[in-house]
């Protein structure tokens, strides 16, 4: 071996352990002969050990003996990229990384092994989970002052026995805050009963609210407990409050000045120890002007009011439900989706979403069923979505909404840490881009 080719060798081997990223390369029987200092660091395995070893024993995943990269690349002679796995480190600590492959050739550019290089995500995921707890709140996700508002106030009000009107749009997720109402309170130990008072016509609602005795009407062949009995102790859901008949308004505005309610066909009055929350999309202001809505029960039901924002209110927030979509998603369908392209996200930010949270959900779940490879892409979404990407509604008083982190990281992965074409892709400019991504480094 000549004095240049020795000196060669040892200036790439001064490189590779200097990267930050882990690199190995292994012979055609997957036997390690390259480990550099950062493969060591992540795997807890020394060079010394590395070498000479089949992969599988050094670098230790779940996709070892079914979907190797370097196995992939050798065989398919195409490089893999940015594959997230996690593997086992020398105490046997799961790690999760992201992994590219590719394949080694000799002059004669015949195939004679393989290298992988490999990026320790675990910093990446402990910030992504911190940034989702910061912004989480019981089962609920945002960074929208209102809803931060909402959330700070919510302990409070659930302590109290006060009943509580939700207000907002379909979709919104007036159950979550009921739901949240509930499991802060003190009867969070009793049970949540949620009825929709727009399901049922009025004499089944009337019965499923109340109860029934047996014999009360014809087909009443036994006693039957309302959701007042089964919610004892507990919280009565009401929604879509502004559906309820107005002969049931008055039965149930006794419930919420007396605390006392009688089944159909019962012969005595019941006692309601029961907690009354209740949603509507409807304007009730307005219904009670129209004669539609009584006005005491109105009055007894908006003791402490609560308006959800719409989706199209905080669009700061679509990112983060897209995330957590996805993660449900993920498990719900055994997919291992990365994320949304470029393309693909931009189309979703636009969106006025008129369905609210139940829309977006709805649209992930669709895609995530359609989507065969790592990303969604805009073929995934539904046709009326597809608008030109990159393009915002003309609105001078509505701003770009902040990607992910995860997001955000892998669009500049996409354009190898080149922050100008990252910022084109996203169709805003490069001050922009910076201030996102130093808002969520510092979690502002």
């Amino acid at each position: 071996m000549s004095e240049h080719t020795c000196d060669l060798q040892e200036h790439l081997s001064t490189i590779l352990d200097s990267v930050a990223d882990g690199v190995f390369t292994v012979d055609s029987e997957m036997r390690i002969t390259w480990f550099n200092h950062a493969a060591e660091r992540i795997t807890g395995f020394s060079r010394e050990e590395a070498l000479g070893q089949r992969c599988c024993e050094i670098f230790r995943s779940s996709i070892c003996f079914s979907e190797c990269p370097v196995r992939k690349a050798m065989a398919t002679g195409s490089n893999v990229e940015n594959r997230e796995i996690d593997i086992l480190d020398r105490h046997n600590r799961e790690i999760p990384i992201s992994v590219s492959a590719s394949v080694l050739r000799n002059t004669r550019g015949e195939p004679v092994g393989g290298v992988e290089t490999f990026r320790d995500l675990s910093r990446i995921h402990a910030l992504q989970k911190e940034v989702s707890e910061k912004h989480r709140f019981q089962d609920m996700v945002s960074r929208n002052p209102v809803m931060r508002k909402l959330f700070d106030v919510l302990p409070d009000i659930a302590a109290s026995q006060a009943t509580v009107l939700l207000q907002g749009d379909s979709g919104t997720g007036k159950e979550l805050f009921a739901r949240a109402l509930h499991n802060l309170s003190p009867r969070r130990h009793h049970p949540l009963v949620i009825l929709n008072c727009g399901a049922l016509p009025e004499q089944l609602l009337e019965a499923e609210i109340f109860g029934v005795r047996k014999g009360a009407y014809t087909g009443a062949t036994e006693d039957r407990p309302g959701r007042l009995q089964q919610a004892e102790g507990g919280t009565l859901f009401l929604d879509e409050i502004g559906d309820l008949p107005l002969p049931l308004q008055v039965k149930l505005l006794r419930v919420l000045e007396n605390r006392e309610y009688q089944p159909l066909g019962a012969r005595r009055p019941r006692k309601a120890n029961v907690r009354f929350l209740a949603a509507t999309h409807q304007d009730l202001e307005s219904m009670v002007r129209q004669k539609l809505f009584r006005q005491d029960l109105y009055f007894r039901l908006n003791v402490v009011p609560l308006r959800i924002p719409a989706l199209r209110e905080r669009s700061e927030d679509i990112p983060l439900l897209l995330d957590m979509a996805l993660d449900r998603f993920n498990a719900l369908y055994d997919k291992k989706l990365r994320g949304f392209s470029p393309e693909a996200l931009s189309v979703l930010m636009d969106h006025d979403y008129p369905g609210n949270i139940r829309e977006l959900l709805n649209i992930v779940e669709r895609a995530a069923i359609l989507c065969r490879g790592e990303w969604i892409e805009p073929e995934h979404l539904p046709t009326g979505l597809r608008t030109p990407p990159l393009t915002r509604k003309n609105d001078e008083n509505r701003s770009p909404a902040t990607p992910s982190r995860s997001q955000l990281h892998a669009l500049l992965a996409q354009c190898n840490g080149n922050r100008a074409a990252a910022a084109q892709k996203l169709g805003v400019n490069r001050t922009t881009l910076w201030r996102w991504l130093k808002r969520l480094e510092t979690g502002d």
